[in-house]
């Protein structure tokens, strides 16, 4: 072999040598250590992200001597080395599962000092997750009882009726539809809704100072709906000519449905001065502060030492009332039974509602560094559909000056689930016995 030979030779191991050190070796890691008040059902192999993410994992849990959690991360480069200013948060992907922590790091500025490979973040620096057996802890037995008495009342309440609660939950989704206009107007002044929500704060934080008052309120009530209900005679027969009542209203209703038209020109003209209220609500709040005072004598009108002076012996003074609210059952059950159809009406569209909901928290799964976030573009009528002389259906699009005209079509009776289109297999709509509505009232779409 001669010289030259050699050499080439050399070369070409040097450069594959070079290629596999660079193909075999990754981007590399520095670790940390994290201190936590505790670990929060973290384990081995979790995911560490940054703007949700996943740049390194959990590579060690152990305790440290003052009964701390210490927890040994790796971060990948480029994300490593991290910067001062660093913290770290335990956080969970659902609260549906138990095993499924992560930990979410938020870096801090890149102009800071670099934190070396093996430094550690102090419990100043991070924050552990909060599980719901710590919510439940902060209650006292007594709300216990009553949340457990919620939850079994809930269970009664829906025991054996799992396929009308099911079909209800399919079909209530045209009604909660309506609803975006409603919440857009509540959102469109910010600054006002965030006042009021405040002045409510402080009204309620009044409210709350006087517990006590509010419990003996409380009992003095319980007294009094036990005097009215000893009176069932009297009572039974103000349920009697309730049916009637109900039909009068029936038709009030049906009569206010045409004018609520008739007042959309009223609510046009009256939005310009909306834009006063929010200087009305700031003006407001003075009222509303010097007016908390007030509700420390509400405890004295309920209950005051002494007879005849305040209202509950006024309540306890009145027999006359108990005697006439008696004998109730008979007229009660037939009124119950005169409203059994709203119910049957109203049960198959429950399952509309409960998909409304579901829907619409997962619109806002998405997440990034500035958090969670949702994409909206609401369009009305932007389409229509028309038939060609052989039978085919097409999508036409229509102009924007004449989607809102799209809107009056005529669908006052849909059939539970069919806010969406109609399936193949005939189970949306959902037509039940006896259930007037028309299940050719579809959103547009094949």
């Amino acid at each position: 072999m001669t010289i030259a030979r050699g050499a080439a030779a050399a070369a070409l191991v040097i450069v594959i040598a070079v290629i596999a050190i660079v193909l075999l070796s990754g981007p590399g890691s520095e670790t940390y250590k994290l201190r936590f008040i505790d670990a929060s059902q973290i384990v081995k192999g979790d995911n560490v992200t940054i703007g949700g993410r996943r740049i390194g994992n959990v590579d060690a849990i152990s305790l440290t001597q003052d009964n701390q959690a210490q927890i040994t991360i790796s971060v990948s480069k480029p994300y490593a080395p991290l910067h001062e200013g660093t913290t770290a948060d335990i956080r969970l992907q659902s609260l549906s599962g138990v095993a499924n922590r992560y930990i979410a790091l938020t870096p801090g500025p890149n102009n800071g000092p670099k934190l070396r490979d093996g430094a550690t973040l102090t419990e100043q620096d991070t924050t552990p997750t909060v599980d719901l057996d710590q919510v439940f802890n902060t209650f006292d037995p007594a709300t216990r009882r009553g949340l457990q008495d919620v939850i079994q009342g809930s269970a009664k309440q829906y025991e054996n009726r799992g396929p009308e609660v099911n079909a209800a939950a399919r079909a209530f989704n045209p009604a909660i539809s309506t609803t975006d206009q409603l919440v857009s107007e509540l959102t469109r002044d910010t600054t006002s809704l965030t006042q009021a929500l405040q002045s409510g704060g402080a009204v309620l934080g009044a409210v709350a100072q006087r517990r006590d008052d509010l419990t003996g309120l409380i009992g003095n009530l319980s007294t009094t709906m036990g005097t009215i209900g000893a009176e069932n005679q009297s009572l039974s027969q103000a349920i009697g000519v309730l049916p009637d009542t109900l039909r009068e209203g029936n038709s009030t209703l049906v009569d206010l449905r045409s004018t609520l038209g008739d007042l959309t020109p009223l609510v046009d003209a009256s939005k310009p001065a909306t834009k006063r209220f929010a200087p009305f609500l700031a003006a407001l709040r003075p009222l509303v502060q010097e007016a908390t005072p007030a509700f420390g004598q509400l405890s004295t009108i309920i209950s005051r030492p002494g007879s005849g002076n305040d209202l509950t012996d006024i309540l306890q003074q009145t027999p006359q009332l108990a005697k006439q609210v008696s004998a109730t059952s008979k007229s009660g059950v037939k009124a119950l039974r005169a409203g059994q159809p709203v119910i049957d009406y109203a049960r198959p569209y429950t399952p509309d509602l409960v998909g409304w909901f579901r829907d619409f928290g997962e619109a806002a799964a998405n997440y990034d560094a500035n958090g969670h976030f949702i994409r909206v573009m609401p369009l009305s009528g932007a389409f229509q559909f028309s038939q060609n002389a052989d039978g085919t259906s097409v999508l036409n699009p229509v102009s924007p000056n004449q989607r809102l005209s799209q809107l009056d079509v005529g669908n006052l009776r849909r059939c539970p689930g069919s806010a969406s289109q109609a399936r193949p297999d005939g189970s949306n709509p959902f037509v039940p016995a006896g259930f007037d509505c028309d299940a050719r009232e579809l959103v547009p779409g094949p």
